[in-house]
């Protein structure tokens, strides 16, 4: 059953991604000049990657035949416009300074354009779906230490081909051929491009590695070992500690009281095992909780299928938003994994309203996800931007939950009730409560939460950067190898994090460790949300419309984050506790 439904899932992301890839030419294969596919994409600031506008928003030439080229959802969900080009770069054909057209540029297309220059934007385009940019212009100082704004009116490209297929494009700038747009006034421009094939041994298999070297350059590798070795010793003093503590004080609790048969009665001893009444007393808000527990359980599986998936190589740099489509694909299809977790422990915890369950579960984080995107689709539809996503694909999208997410969430929800068991408890609870006596400050939940965080951010804080500026810059992310180990090493150090906390909270006759868990475990989430104020001060981002983008997208993600390693840290706590009082005959 579960390698079938693995299967299952795989076969779904599988055809959902390979239908994102397809091209013009799927095969790149050329004959001498036939026309190779060009399209300009999107413009916008540099240090903006998330306000980006239609190419022909600006007075740029238009092409001779203007053709939109049919896009995929990852392309929309990527922010992609693509239109034909007006340049002809026909396969293995030179040229040498070719006019494009002439334009007679008004002021306000002459204050445009040196606003966007002194943003520094930059314009994108895919050859043979290979990615090109090329800043529009640049400002330099002058004598009496103001901007000067030129536009680069030339273009060359440097193409490089083995046999019948285009290896690799670059895109230059001439210096010599710009327009002074510094002073407010109407000028007359001319557009010019070249073009130059040159032969090359490289095969077509390596072709998008000059995208990837940056993140194998030396230095940035010996980051990662650094960064890996002192994840690795940080648990293996974790797991140290947690040994000492169960040999030296655990078991000898074990030894103690393993023959004593009036434990129960016996009004003298204090610690952990003196709440065995009380310690799986089911906790308030148990629907929410299992509700989180479903809801987290799911993102792992997601996390845990994307960098899989990375690491086997199925996402290649600038893919037209494959990884954004599998990420749906897959998060759809897990619903299954949340509703069946969380009403079978729902019903565990002797609950009765599993439909409120069910929609606690699949909402969640969809819910705010949800709504967040809408807020900020507005957002971009104001600014007019290549990020806002159509009502066509608004309505795909929809498509894919209403008649993939859904019903999984609803079997996973049926699967979860017909298969109920009931909470495996050690040992009974008394019908009132033991009162909870006074504790100091620092073993309050907040103050947990905060030393419980720490720790594991502290671990991956360094490998944070790279995904950060692949996320909101023009950076590549491609280590899903160091990912990976990164992910492993998280959840193994919140995990052994949260079951030291829990025991200090028992051994203080806290029994109240169900929530204190789950929150500690997730608070590294919290701690990433505040390394995003970190990064945003210091990307130079800027606008109401990149600011939004950043901190709505980074809070749904801090939230599914705090889901997730709040699932892994109950879980674990959940383990500890039944192991150390089932270790123990209770009256």
């Amino acid at each position: 059953m579960a390698n079938s439904a693995e299967c299952f899932l795989m076969s779904l992301v599988m055809i959902g991604i390979l239908s994102q890839v397809t091209s013009d030419a799927f095969d790149h294969k050329y004959n001498k000049g036939d026309p190779v596919p060009l399209y300009v994409n999107k413009v916008g600031p540099y240090h903006n990657p998330s306000e980006t506008y239609p190419y022909y928003d600006f007075p740029f030439c238009p092409p001779d035949l203007w053709q939109e080229k049919e896009e995929s959802l990852g392309e929309v969900l990527n922010g992609d416009h693509l239109v034909s080009a007006p340049y002809n770069l026909n396969f293995r054909l030179d040229r040498e300074s070719h006019v494009v057209c002439r334009r007679n540029l008004t002021r306000k297309e002459v204050a445009l354009f040196r606003t966007a220059v002194s943003k520094d934007y930059y314009l994108q385009m895919y050859y043979d779906d290979l990615p090109i940019w090329q800043f529009i212009g640049a400002a330099q100082t002058n004598d009496v230490d103001t901007f000067n704004y030129y536009l680069f009116t030339k273009v060359h490209f440097d193409i490089f081909y083995s046999g019948d297929r285009v290896i690799e494009i670059n895109l230059l700038t001439d210096s010599s051929n710009r327009a002074d747009l510094t002073e407010d006034k109407v000028i007359d421009i001319e557009f010019l491009y070249s073009v130059n094939w040159k032969e090359t041994d490289l095969p077509f298999d390596t072709r998008m590695q000059k995208y990837t070297m940056f993140a194998h350059f030396p230095l940035n590798m010996k980051k990662h070992q650094f960064a890996i070795t002192n994840s690795f010793w940080t648990i293996i003093l974790l797991v140290g500690c947690l040994v000492a503590l169960y040999v030296r004080v655990l078991r000898k609790d074990f030894n103690e009281y393993e023959n004593d048969e009036e434990l129960a009665d016996n009004q003298g001893h204090t610690g952990w095992k003196i709440i065995h009444s009380d310690v799986f007393r089911y906790p308030k808000y148990n629907c929410c909780l299992a509700a989180a527990i479903g809801c987290g359980t799911q993102l792992f599986a997601v996390v845990l299928s994307i960098i899989i998936l990375g690491v086997a190589g199925v996402f290649h740099p600038y893919d037209h938003g494959v990884q954004k489509v599998a990420s749906v694909i897959i998060y759809a299809i897990t619903n299954v994994i949340a509703g069946f977790t969380a009403v079978s422990f729902y019903h565990q915890l002797e609950g009765s309203n599993s439909a409120k369950n069910l929609f606690l579960a699949g909402s969640l984080f969809c819910g705010p996800l949800f709504l967040t995107f809408c807020m900020l689709n507005t957002v971009a539809g104001i600014y007019e931007s290549t990020a806002e996503i159509s009502m066509g694909n608004i309505v795909k999208i929809l498509l894919i939950w209403v008649f993939i997410a859904l019903p999984l969430l609803l079997l996973g929800g049926t699967l979860g009730k017909m298969t109920k068991s009931e909470f495996q408890a050690p040992c009974r609870s008394t019908k009132c409560p033991r009162e909870i006596p006074p504790l100091h400050w620092y073993r309050a939940a907040l103050p947990q939460m905060a030393i419980a965080g720490f720790l594991p951010f502290s671990v991956f804080y360094i490998e944070l950067y790279p995904i950060f500026a692949s996320i909101w810059g023009l950076k590549v992310f491609t280590t899903y190898g160091v990912l990976c180990v990164f992910f492993i090493f998280l959840v193994t150090i919140t995990a052994l994090v949260s079951i030291g906390l829990t025991y200090l909270q028992l051994a203080a006759e806290d029994h109240q460790w169900w929530w204190r868990s789950f929150l500690c475990g997730g608070s590294t989430g919290l701690y990433v949300y505040a390394y995003c104020f970190f990064f945003y001060f210091q990307s130079e981002m800027s606008g109401f419309l990149q600011t939004s983008f950043f901190f709505g997208y980074m809070t749904c993600s801090c939230f599914g984050l705090f889901l997730l390693l709040g699932t892994v840290g109950f879980r674990a706590s959940l383990i500890f506790v039944r192991h150390i009082y089932s270790s123990i005959k209770f009256e």
